[in-house]
């Protein structure tokens, strides 16, 4: 079913396209803060990723989501939550 073109247009706008942008990069720091709190912290600052989380990692990353469990499926539908609100008031036209 071919998207409205005044919602393509609403979707897509400046605007709407900021907001999504924020929320991405929310969504991405505390992502990004909780692997470098998973981390060693090496003398240079640089950091090393303890081998079971790196392999498990790996799986999920290797894994379609239909493949994913349920807890992993649930966390990828938190994340797409931050998003609803921004669509949800955008298509408030």
């Amino acid at each position: 079913m071919p998207v409205p073109d005044r919602i393509r247009a609403v979707l897509e706008s400046a605007h709407t396209v900021e907001q999504l942008a924020a929320v991405e990069h929310e969504r991405w720091a505390h992502w990004q803060q909780y692997v470098h709190d998973q981390c060693e912290r090496q003398e240079d600052g640089s950091l090393v990723i303890p081998a079971d989380l790196a392999a498990r990692w790996q799986v999920q990353i290797e894994t379609k989501y239909a493949e994913l469990s349920e807890r992993e499926k649930e966390s990828d539908r938190e994340q797409v939550r931050r998003y609803l609100p921004v669509v949800l008031n955008a298509l408030m036209i």
